[in-house]
């Protein structure tokens, strides 16, 4: 998806954290909720490397916030400015949806982050913290996702994950998260369903995109072309967790270990969201996910 080089995309809290740098005060290590459901998009179960803490800390630092992000020019140009212009079109679009809407900080790092559920390091992936309402990101992870997983890449499949995170932090202050049992696992799961929601609300905000204005009415984005969403859903495709099992891991696919649901699964509700958005991300009432 490319953004109109006129476009102010200068609304985002994003900010660039040095190379394994370890900063703020934090916890001992992520919590499981950040590691087993909110953290790696990779669909792998982390939760047995650390023990389960209550709470953790916040950031008490954040990064250097970017520079030369102004423009979507900038945005089409550079992937740090493309997190920034991404940020702030989900930022804009969050707000009309959602009463008393806050936005969450998005940090760039690479290498390792000391964050408010503890320390992390790249190999869990692209995250969503919920005690200080943060998106982790080492877009190193774009780069990966095309030699280590096969995608097609693109703007629109990182923009994507980007959007798959904001939707936790949207189940975080709806208060979806409350109460759900997030150590089960298997393809009806909380955690799996959690995750499903996060990529039905990252496909509603593709399909309005295109809509959300600057505040000189001029629009971030233009309307995704059918190359650009085939890239996302390959995106979602190569992040299921029957295609790491069978493709990265031995082989075997075991849908009861599952902690982010199948590649058909997290296509399917991508879809969901982009007909018929924000609306149409039930994944908790129904049978048939």
């Amino acid at each position: 998806m490319t953004f109109n080089d006129d476009a102010n995309i200068r609304g985002g809290r994003v900010s660039r954290r040095g190379r394994n740098a370890a900063i703020g005060a934090g916890g001992g290590g992520l919590v499981v909720l950040a590691l087993l459901v909110l953290g790696p998009i990779l669909g792998v179960d982390l939760s047995g490397l650390v023990p389960l803490v209550n709470g953790g800390g916040t950031t008490t630092e954040t990064g250097d916030p970017l520079e030369g992000c102004l423009t979507g020019e900038d945005a089409n140009a550079s992937v740090d400015c493309r997190m920034q212009g991404a940020a702030t079109s989900l930022d804009l679009y969050w707000e009309t949806q959602v009463d008393g809407y806050v936005a969450p900080a998005l940090d760039l790092f690479g290498g390792s982050v000391q964050t408010g559920c503890g320390n992390a390091t790249s190999a869990v992936g692209p995250f969503y913290c919920p005690p200080d309402q943060r998106v982790y990101i080492d877009t190193a992870f774009f780069d990966q996702l095309q030699t280590q997983f096969g995608a097609s890449g693109g703007p629109l499949a990182q923009m994507y994950i980007v959007a798959h995170e904001w939707g936790h932090h949207i189940q975080n202050i709806v208060g979806t998260m409350n109460g759900l049992n997030l150590q089960d696992t298997g393809p009806t799961s909380d955690g799996v369903r959690l995750e499903l929601q996060a990529d039905c609300y990252a496909g509603a905000w593709v399909a309005a995109a295109s809509d959300v204005e600057d505040a000189s009415g001029i629009a971030l984005l233009k309307e995704p072309t059918d190359a650009e969403i085939t890239d996302a859903l390959n995106a979602a495709n190569v992040v299921g967790d029957d295609y790491i099992q069978e493709n990265l891991g031995d082989g075997t696919v075991n849908p009861e270990t599952w902690t982010h649901g199948s590649s058909e699964q997290r296509q399917a509700w991508f879809r969901a969201g982009y007909s018929g958005g924000p609306g149409s991300c039930d994944t908790f009432s129904t049978n048939n996910l």
